[in-house]
């Protein structure tokens, strides 16, 4: 079977609003099309209303629990992967998940790169090849009243110019790149620093510190800290 090429198309449901914005930033930064319901009825609509490649449940939800809606999206789809994501880690409610139907079972809290790994698991066992981002050759940023040229390391305004370190300059392009949204630290520790380990991670906050720092002169450019998920650069339009 020929395997796809497109990112793969995700509905998540979950009622929990903070960790559902982080998640579906997360998931959208990695590259996958992500549709969020709050609750299990709006999950049902949105699953009848096109074609999704994998579906990621809450069990406690309101209008509709996630067992109710997963059994009930297998009565439409039974090859479409479901993945339960969860509090509840008693063993009674892990086998009801599966006997709902579902391929996964995660329980809560988790990584988010655990996470991702099992997507990707998930989805290659079914044919889906996710084909990963292409590469971003943007060299030039406007940051609020900032002017970032990260070929030359040099971020100036109307009033300085400061020519960054290599890792600071890289830190920060990834930080524009994804603009507005959330940056795991996962991702940001492999693509900066080559590997993701607790003391580089500290030193990577070292970074984060200064590059606040410098920025700091634009009140309306903020680098916002999501604990023990990421950071977020926010750059008020």
């Amino acid at each position: 079977m020929e395997e796809k090429t497109l990112h793969a198309n995700i509905l998540f449901v979950e009622d929990d609003t903070n960790l559902s914005m982080i998640l579906k930033d997360y998931l959208e930064m990695i590259g996958y099309s992500v549709s969020h319901a709050g609750d299990g009825d709006e999950g049902l609509s949105l699953f009848s209303s096109k074609k999704y490649d994998l579906v990621i449940l809450d069990i406690m939800m309101p209008k509709k629990d996630g067992f109710t809606l997963a059994s009930e999206i297998r009565t439409m789809n039974s090859q479409v992967p479901i993945i339960f994501l969860t509090a509840k880690n008693m063993k009674e409610d892990r086998i009801k998940g599966f006997q709902h139907g579902c391929d996964d079972y995660i329980t809560k809290p988790f990584s988010t790169e655990e996470l991702s790994l099992r997507i990707k698991a998930i989805l290659k066992r079914c044919n889906f090849a996710d084909s990963q981002p292409q590469h971003d050759t943007t060299t030039h940023f406007t940051i609020g009243h900032f002017n970032f040229d990260s070929v030359n390391l040099v971020l100036s305004s109307p009033d300085t110019e400061r020519r960054l370190t290599r890792k600071e300059a890289n830190l920060l392009k990834l930080l524009c790149l994804n603009k507005n949204t959330l940056l795991s630290r996962e991702v940001a520790l492999e693509t900066v620093w080559g590997e993701n380990d607790y003391f580089i991670g500290r030193s990577m906050d070292v970074f984060i510190t200064k590059l606040r720092k410098y920025l700091k002169s634009d009140s309306g450019v903020k680098i916002i800290n999501v604990h023990g998920i990421g950071f977020k650069l926010e750059v008020s339009s």
